[in-house]
């Protein structure tokens, strides 16, 4: 299958719409060497893989330098990967740690794993590329960039081969499209990381993979966006931001693209108007993400001016990109009020904003009282078909 020629079908279902150690391992690509790592779905490239993500893990979690990760060093990690250990004995050995084989979508394609995008700090940023899981290599590939959740503190690019994001990537795959997942800077304790930053990262990703189009064989004029949660809220910010706004790593700056659409699954709009996120409009609400854009200093004087600046509904216009917002609507923690909030400015200005609301749904699509409704399937149906509608012919 080439590229550029993606599989079209008919709508699959109505819409409801609402308004370091001594192991030999494969290095991370650098930012200037796009094509160093291109891992594919062999065997010996699984097995490459298996090693430098067993290698990285020790390299981050074995404190003390003994080429053993101990349950006791970083418990919270730990409890993420102790099924691997096959011993009982309490330690991860690299042998062990190989064994793991989540984190990675298994197209059957080609993969570029843990490419460099960019570094800040001396801290390398990475991404997961995928190719279509058949296609011509001459041609160039339309992208879906996808920007994790986690509350902008928390989660990873290995959440795109998780749950219903899995389903929606490899159908896309199957559908011609190459997938690129993003980790970007999270707001920890005293790292000085803030929502602006998360955005900026993210923007960079999609910046260097334009930069490099050529060399990873994909169109920069046909990318989109996808991210749930505070991914959401990033995918929406990459969708009606331009390229140049809000800038970061000056060798990436002044790289075009074009983000054709966009998908945010139960991701906020609007920050300025905290009574959104005050679901069950209680007495005692309290603005829960306002220390992720401002800081260590709850009371700046150009406050508002940043709640604005990573709200996205600032930046609809009558000729934004199209954005599809799906919500539950029993989400507690990012409420469906964001949703209608974005489509009643959208209307207001005839910007293309469609919304999906499901019934019965809280966050990450949890079951609230009843069976949702439409069902996860539905929703995986809709999200590739958006894609698939908003592609050129």
């Amino acid at each position: 299958m080439r590229c550029h020629a993606v599989i079209r079908h008919q709508p699959l279902l109505p819409l409801l719409l609402i308004g370091s150690y001594l192991f030999v391992a494969t290095p991370p690509a650098s930012a200037t060497t796009p094509d160093a790592e291109q891992a594919t779905a062999s065997e010996p490239d699984r097995d490459r893989e298996s090693l430098g993500r067993a290698t990285r893990l020790l390299q981050k979690f074995d404190e003390n330098d003994n080429s053993v990760w101990d349950r006791t060093e970083n418990t919270r990690a730990w409890n993420r990967y102790r099924k691997l250990d096959t011993d009982q004995n309490g330690k991860l050995t690299i042998d062990e740690l190989r064994r793991d084989r989540t984190g990675y979508l298994e197209t059957g394609g080609e993969r570029k794993l843990d490419l460099v995008y960019k570094t800040v700090d001396k801290k390398e940023l990475l991404l997961d590329l995928y190719y279509p899981t058949q296609h011509d290599a001459s041609f160039p590939c339309p992208l879906i960039v996808y920007t994790h959740g986690g509350g902008w503190a928390a989660g990873s690019k290995q959440g795109a081969a998780n749950g219903s994001f899995k389903v929606v990537f490899q159908q896309l795959l199957d559908h011609g499209f190459a997938v690129a997942s993003v980790n970007y800077r999270l707001c920890k304790p005293n790292t000085g990381v803030m929502m602006r930053d998360c955005v900026i990262d993210s923007k960079d990703a999609a910046r260097y993979l334009a930069k490099h189009s050529e060399t990873l064989r994909l169109d920069a004029t046909k990318f989109f966006v996808m991210g749930d949660s505070a991914g959401g809220q990033i995918a929406q910010m990459l969708l009606l931001t331009s390229p140049e706004t809000l800038p970061g790593d000056k060798e990436l700056a002044a790289t075009p693209y074009t983000m054709l659409a966009g998908v945010s699954w139960y991701g906020p709009s609007d920050f300025e108007k905290t009574e959104l996120f005050n679901h069950d409009d209680r007495a005692d609400f309290r603005d829960r993400f306002g220390p992720r854009i401002l800081g260590s200093n709850s009371s700046p004087a150009n406050k508002l001016e940043l709640y604005r600046e990573m709200s996205p509904v600032n930046y609809l216009r009558a000729d934004s990109h199209p954005l599809l917002m799906i919500q539950g609507d029993k989400d507690t923690t990012i409420p469906v009020k964001h949703a209608h909030h974005m489509k009643q400015k959208a209307d207001a200005i005839k910007a293309p904003v469609e919304v999906m609301i499901i019934r019965n749904a809280g966050h990450n699509w949890r079951q609230v009282d009843a069976e949702i409704d439409p069902s996860r399937d539905a929703i995986v149906d809709r999200t590739v078909q958006f894609f698939l509608d908003n592609l050129p012919h």
